[in-house]
């Protein structure tokens, strides 16, 4: 399924309370349901990414990958990244399971070792080749993943928006939480806050460009993530987005990552 979640309620809840009654959590986690209603069905995708890594200098370094994802029905999606340049990274391929319930399977395959590497549940706070994304970010959003309040309606912008604050589950999480700017229209995230293990803002994550695919599901053109403790920073520029591509689980099983090419 996928994702940054929500799902359509009633004007009462089981408990045949009004809407207006619910209690920030309830709403918080409403919100999260409704957004992955109106984020499934999707099936697969592909797309290419452009990766720009930027120092505290400002100094730039650039990748470019290709990705492709498969949603599954009752469980998180999996997805592969194949890095194909610059050539000290070409052919390196990094592969996800995401589970709504449990830690998610990941594995990164390095091919100057010829090897697959299983990325511990410990260590997936820690940076994705070299990114201010961490692996744990690399995987889909989903509802299960996190605890929920609402904090307040706004403007982000020209866009209405609602700003919830999640908390991990996962109690290897790198955050302590996350605050959620979505989009009223797209019911997608505009911007998001990590705050690290101290409770210090620790990244944010803006997105932009979004465009409408197969008449429903709404996809960025551009991710950037901006690490606030070390001054770096990392975009990512998604192009070529298709569905429908008739992937399978053996598209996206770990003899994959040495396939990949």
């Amino acid at each position: 399924m996928k994702k940054n979640a929500l799902l359509l309620i009633p004007l009462f809840s089981l408990s045949l309370q009004p809407v207006w009654a619910l209690t920030p959590e309830e709403k918080g986690l409403e919100i999260a349901q409704k957004a992955d209603v109106l984020d499934t069905g999707w099936g697969d995708q592909k797309q290419e990414m452009e990766m720009i890594l930027r120092n505290k200098q400002g100094q730039e370094s650039k990748r470019n990958i290709r990705g492709r994802s498969l949603e599954m029905k009752g469980d998180g999606d999996k997805a592969l990244s194949i890095f194909d340049s610059p050539a000290d990274v070409k052919g390196t391929a990094f592969l996800s399971f995401t589970h709504a319930t449990k830690p998610d399977d990941q594995w990164l395959y390095l091919p100057a070792l010829k090897r697959v590497k299983r990325i511990a549940s410990k260590n997936k706070s820690g940076p994705f080749m070299g990114s201010e994304f961490a692996f744990e970010d690399m995987s889909s959003q989903e509802v299960e993943k996190y605890t929920y309040k609402w904090l307040r309606d706004e403007k982000l912008g020209n866009s209405d928006v609602y700003v919830i604050e999640r908390y991990p589950v996962d109690k290897y999480s790198g955050y302590t939480r996350q605050v959620v700017w979505g989009d009223m229209v797209m019911y997608q995230p505009l911007k998001v806050e990590f705050y690290d293990r101290k409770n210090s803002l620790l990244k944010t994550l803006t997105l932009e460009g979004y465009q409408q695919y197969l008449g429903q599901y709404w996809r960025p053109d551009r991710m950037k993530m901006v690490n606030h403790q070390n001054g770096k920073s990392t975009d990512l520029i998604f192009s070529n987005y298709t569905f429908n591509n008739g992937f399978t689980d053996r598209d996206f099983d770990r003899n994959s990552l040495k396939r990949a090419r």
